[in-house]
């Protein structure tokens, strides 16, 4: 009797140690969510690692960088000769249109108040400033004369009637020119501005152009004249052999079948290190694996990705993870640990990390040619991934899978092969930030716009997001191009091939000179 009260004694206390083991397990979990929500709320986004940044304190920079009280600072003469080179402001005024306002004295005064005699020009001062020229909205009236012929008016029965060409509408029906419609589009897709505020601004110029009628506009010059080029440049695409994919989501109002508070998605595919780049945004309703299957039908090679399982849909291709990611568990899981175990060398944490980091510093090589990366990560880059790989089997055993260290080693761990396989080819990068920056923009609109409000406004902005990204990506001005694109497309007679589409692609030789940055 006495020894099964003392057995089942002895099983309740196992048991109540089970479960404070398994709470204060739990209660670290929450204090690390807690911790890492705090951080990103109100501590700096950025994952670098350099430890000069810790030390900066933009409050006190003056204080800090000045020279303490009572102390000279210290002095060294070097003495050298250099050649005279021209100054930052000089390069960036070169990019600029320069209008030069000369000021001359009249001829009465260019006498010499002392004896009288006539003054000569000696020399100039010269004083630089910046100007802008703000916006303006002004009414082009196209007229177009007709023709005939008086003598066949008098003495024939048919008169031959000729008549003026003229450059034929963007938009027939409607007020649109290419200028205006180039504007529009890119003050909301490259400048974030939403239409209610264009409207606004609009109204300041004095003329009255509501959201709904630009709306219009931008669906139209989309639908009619963007869709052919995004079609263009995604068959110039599925040629390459790398690309990087990458999704976000995108909320669309009124999509039949779905509430307005559901999401929708927006793709993004674009080429990798290549001389001409290109980026096509696809709008879907979901985020299936079905959509970037549909879309990559015909492409093979490597791709680099996240760690998104819908990419495994994708045939024929290889692949690319994206170290960045892998980094960044490690660097949430210090976010949210205690403060004395962030600095602590030893943390399993700080130790993923600094794998991490050693594989990011070894790709400083962007002068360096394929074959020549190829090389030099096989002979740095591989014995750390070796070695990570035994640390990460390591650590495995060792660390709660559920917290968020544990969560950085099995991402490692479950993504291994795909981000080995940027070792493969010279051509591959180590992380998929090429797609992110990408994708960036759209991001940061949407915080403007929030949402779309159909699904063909959705894929209109697709498409325009599109020939942007890509114009800007091919050093071109999104407003130049589009507007050479919505003057020159509706002058083109037959079909809006590939073909006939080439001499206005982005990465075209044949565009004209405004439409292209100086460099």
């Amino acid at each position: 009797m006495f020894r099964t009260t003392i057995e089942k004694l002895n099983q309740r206390i196992a048991k109540q140690e089970q479960q404070i083991s398994e709470l204060t397990a739990l209660l670290r979990w929450y204090e690390e969510q807690n911790r890492l929500a705090k951080q990103k709320r109100f501590g700096a986004s950025s994952e670098k690692t350099n430890p000069d940044q810790l030390e900066l304190n933009l409050f006190n920079e003056a204080e800090v960088l000045a020279t303490p009280e009572g102390q000279e600072p210290q002095m060294e003469q070097v003495t050298y000769e250099r050649r005279k080179t021209t100054g930052r402001r000089e390069v960036d005024f070169d990019r600029l249109p320069i209008e030069t306002v000369t000021y001359e004295l009249n001829e009465l005064d260019q006498t010499c108040s002392c004896c009288g005699g006539s003054l000569h020009e000696m020399s100039t001062e010269t004083r630089s400033e910046i100007a802008i020229v703000p916006p303006q909205v002004k009414v082009i009236r196209h007229v177009r004369q007709v023709y005939s012929c008086r003598s066949c008016e008098r003495n024939d029965i048919h008169t031959p009637i000729i008549t003026a060409q003229m450059p034929k509408p963007v938009y027939p029906g409607s007020l649109a020119s290419p200028s205006i419609l180039a504007h529009v589009m890119c003050q909301k897709y490259v400048e974030s501005l939403p239409l209610y505020r264009q409207e606004q601004h609009f109204a300041r110029l004095g003329f009255t152009l509501s959201r709904q009628t630009m709306a219009n506009w931008m669906i139209y010059g989309a639908e009619k004249w963007l869709t052919p080029v995004v079609s263009a440049m995604k068959e110039y695409l599925l040629k390459k052999d790398i690309l990087h994919a990458d999704e976000t989501t995108l909320q669309v109002l009124h999509e039949p079948g779905k509430s307005a508070e559901s999401k929708s998605y927006l793709w993004l595919y674009r080429s990798g290190r290549v001389e001409d780049p290109a980026v096509v945004f696809d709008y879907q309703r979901t985020r299936g694996g079905e959509h970037p299957r549909n879309f990559l039908a015909g492409f093979k090679g490597y791709l680099h990705v996240d760690g998104y399982p819908g990419y495994h849909k994708v045939a024929d291709v290889t692949l690319v993870a994206c170290w960045a990611h892998a980094r960044r568990k490690y660097d949430e899981a210090l976010k949210a640990a205690p403060p004395e175990a962030r600095n602590n060398p030893e943390t399993v944490a700080k130790q993923g990390l600094k794998f991490c980091n050693e594989l990011f510093a070894i790709e400083d090589l962007k002068e360096a040619s394929p074959e020549e990366r190829y090389t030099a990560r096989q002979e740095r880059s591989l014995p750390v991934i070796e070695a990570y790989q035994n640390w990460l089997k390591q650590q495995r055993s060792r660390t709660l899978p559920k917290s968020l260290t544990g969560q950085a080693i099995a991402y490692s761990l479950n993504q291994w092969e795909k981000l080995a396989a940027y070792l493969a080819d010279g051509r591959l990068e180590i992380d998929n930030n090429r797609s992110e920056r990408s994708i960036k923009p759209f991001v940061i609109g949407r915080k403007n716009w929030l949402f779309a409000n159909t699904p063909r406004g959705a894929k209109a902005s697709a498409n325009i997001y599109s020939v942007v990204e890509t114009a800007k990506e091919n050093g071109l001005k999104p407003f130049d191009y589009l507007k050479f694109l919505f003057e020159q497309l509706p002058q083109l007679t037959g079909q809006l091939d590939p073909q006939a589409l080439e001499p206005f692609m982005p990465w075209s030789a044949s565009l004209p000179a405004h439409c292209r940055l100086k460099s």
